[in-house]
């Protein structure tokens, strides 16, 4: 039977200290309910769920989303609307040029590489560069030509830059405005599985418009089979880049007015390269032909005096 002294409560120090002098004893450990325990043994985590998470969401992306529907657009007069126009980096910049020069079949170049994050960047300034190519191009083209002639006299023509600027961003803005148009138009009447923004048109037409940079540098090259041999690859890289795109768009619609589409956008984008081919390399030069044909007359003036 227990006496009293055995039935006294005694502090305890350590519980290290306490274990050394009576190793025979037991130890519970009473943890606070609020504080977690540090290693927690619990079933591994499959792949399985890894999968469901990823097709799923999960709450990080869940807050993502909530914080992006809560952000304000800002008006269309301020420039912060047309800063995230912008905000797009080099790496997405060269994934959409790849992707303009190497068309996938099967693939859509909006869904790839546009819709996450539709830019006017790279639009502006391929459009920018293809301008200057172009103007310059053409004159080195005609200086080359005519080099050697004793009656040629070469005047660099300034009045080629506004004239491509002209021409390229009216068809870069131009057209693809219509071609929305006429999307908008068409979706009112059939309900078709995919739809483009103006901006992602805009975008579109952008990008297939970089392969012309390289192409009009070699426009150089005084050879007319070479020019039209470039103009063809040209056309049926970035043609098809077009074609490829909007072709998901209007295949649900009536057969004729999906094919005149497609059609009309192709031919477009020909009169395009043709055009500038034609007129800023294949045009004879005015300076030429007027000094060409003024010898003569002065040829004719000098015999008539003698």
């Amino acid at each position: 039977m227990a006496t009293v002294d055995d039935l006294q409560f005694e502090e305890f120090g350590d519980t290290t200290t306490s274990l050394a002098a009576n190793p025979d004893a037991t130890t519970i450990s009473i943890e606070d309910p609020g504080e977690t325990p540090k290693h927690k043994p619990g079933p591994p985590r499959g792949l399985g769920r890894e999968e469901d998470d990823e097709l799923l969401g999960n709450d990080d992306s869940d807050k993502t989303e909530l914080l992006a529907g809560q952000k304000k657009s800002s008006p269309f007069w301020t420039f912060e609307y047309y800063q995230t126009f912008f905000d797009v980096d080099t790496h997405q910049v060269f994934d959409r040029i790849k992707g303009s020069l190497l068309p996938i079949p099967g693939k859509n170049f909006v869904r790839l590489y546009i819709r996450s994050n539709p830019d006017l960047y790279g639009p502006f300034w391929i459009c920018a560069t293809l301008v200057f190519a172009i103007a310059i191009s053409g004159n080195l083209s005609n200086f080359l030509i005519h080099l050697g002639e004793k009656t040629y006299h070469y005047v660099p023509e300034f009045r080629k830059v506004s004239i491509a600027a002209t021409i390229i961003y009216a068809y870069a803005w131009l057209v693809p405005l219509a071609l929305w148009g006429f999307l908008v138009w068409r979706n009112s009447k059939v309900m078709n599985i995919v739809s483009y923004s103006f901006l992602e048109i805009v975008c579109v037409y952008g990008y297939s418009l970089f392969i012309y940079i390289p192409t009009a540098i070699l426009w150089i090259i005084p050879q007319k089979a070479v020019r039209w041999v470039l103009v063809m690859i040209a056309l049926g890289v970035s043609g098809s880049v077009l074609a490829m795109t909007f072709w998901p768009a209007v295949r649900e619609d009536n057969r004729r007015v999906a094919l005149a589409t497609i059609v009309t956008i192709v031919s477009l984008h020909m009169l395009l390269s043709v055009g500038c081919l034609a007129y800023f390399f294949d045009a004879p030069e005015m300076d030429h032909l007027l000094t060409s044909t003024a010898a003569p007359n002065q040829t004719v003036v000098a015999a008539k005096s003698s």
